[in-house]
């Protein structure tokens, strides 16, 4: 019960985001990495969307080897017939079709009444199990839809075959504890619901994305969808690595566990920047350049004493080398002082004085300051 499926959907709803589309190589390569990495379910792509997608989707069908392939298709027989098609290669094949519930989507997107959805959502699903036992269903915009609807669309799809049910916050728009009570709210009124595993996708429009996953978690959910490095529509979805590593660094609250091998959140991460050419913002949380990075002097005095007193994770926890100290006008003597250490210089008190003086007023006209620079403050 404490165990919470990894469901990475980097190479569908992340390649989604603009600029970010990949080739067939480097779909092949980043499936590889996350496969790698440890994920359950890796959410290969939407084969009916292009004959490019249908095809790589059938590639990493063929050559992963340890995680679930899933394939996204709409609630039509077309969609699902071309994602069974390109899983068939696949050891282990997930089917995720989907169809809208909120009163907005039906209304404007969909112009359907609700029970032509209901029975889209029993035919759609009853197809998929034909080629499948894994199905998983999602109820688009399901954090705007009405709870007695959406209780009964969700009985509708697993009575229907459904093992895995998905309530996307599709648009960003819940907030954590409105989020979670969905989930309580299915466990106590859906009669068929233990026959599922519950899942939380979110996305990150009001920046919650993490927080709202979280939530669902706590609140029954046990398969959580997401993004490497938070890419996705829009803003973004939830980051994986930063629900991993809150899972493993507050995990008294927190009391799950995944299969995700957190020395190699570094290795992705820096994998899908240099496939999209999306550079991670600095101060990211996880993986941002500063994430391990320290130039306030009070902060570097503490890091050089226990590097507990900032840091509530080790940078080896998620397979970087080592924390930085980074000099700059807010550096202190400490800090300067082990700098010239690790460059070979050791100078006495006055001399020290004298570059510290020299270095903090490079410090006020320079951002970075390089070794090259400190040599020369010593020279």
């Amino acid at each position: 019960m404490d165990r919470v499926i990894i469901f990475d959907t980097t190479l569908r709803d992340g390649e989604q985001s603009p600029g970010c589309s990949m080739n067939h190589e480097e779909k092949l390569r980043m499936a590889a990495m996350l496969d790698e990495l440890g994920v359950d379910v890796i959410e290969a792509g939407f084969p009916i969307a292009s004959p490019g997608d249908f095809h790589s989707v059938q590639e990493i069908a063929k050559t992963v080897k340890n995680a679930t392939i899933a394939g996204l298709c709409r609630a039509k027989k077309g969609d699902i017939q071309s994602a069974a098609d390109a899983l068939a290669p696949a050891k282990s094949r997930r089917i995720h079709t989907f169809l809208s519930t909120s009163p907005l989507h039906m209304k404007h997107k969909l112009n359907m009444e609700p029970g032509a959805v209901l029975e889209a959502i029993a035919e759609s699903v009853a197809f998929a199990r034909q080629f499948t036992d894994d199905v998983e269903w999602s109820a688009e915009d399901g954090s705007r839809t009405e709870d007695d609807f959406l209780c009964r669309a969700v009985e509708t799809a697993i009575a229907a075959g459904a093992n895995t049910i998905n309530i996307p916050d599709t648009v960003g728009y819940a907030l954590p504890e409105d989020y979670a009570r969905r989930f309580r709210m299915l466990k106590e009124r859906v009669p068929n619901i233990d026959k599922a595993i519950l899942s939380v996708h979110c996305h990150n429009d009001l920046g919650l994305a993490v927080a709202n996953s979280l939530a669902g978690l706590l609140a029954g959910a046990r398969q959580v969808e997401c993004t490497i490095n938070g890419i996705g529509e829009r803003a973004g979805n939830a980051a994986m690595e930063e629900i991993v590593m809150a899972i493993r660094t507050r995990n008294a609250d927190l009391p799950f566990t995944t299969n995700i091998d957190t020395t190699k959140i570094t290795k992705a991460s820096q994998t899908l920047s240099a496939i999209t050419g999306f550079t991670v913002q600095p101060n990211k949380a996880i993986v941002g350049a500063n994430a391990f990075a320290h130039e306030s002097g009070i902060h570097q005095d503490g890091m050089l004493k226990n590097a507990q007193t900032y840091e509530i994770m080790t940078p080896e926890s998620v397979g970087l080398e080592r924390s930085a100290l980074v000099l700059g006008k807010h550096s202190g003597r400490h800090a300067f002082r082990k700098k010239l250490e690790d460059l070979g210089h050791t100078l006495g008190e006055n001399a020290l004085e004298d570059a510290f003086l020299r270095f903090k007023k490079l410090a006020d006209e320079k951002k970075n300051i390089s070794d090259d620079d400190l040599l020369r403050l010593v020279s």
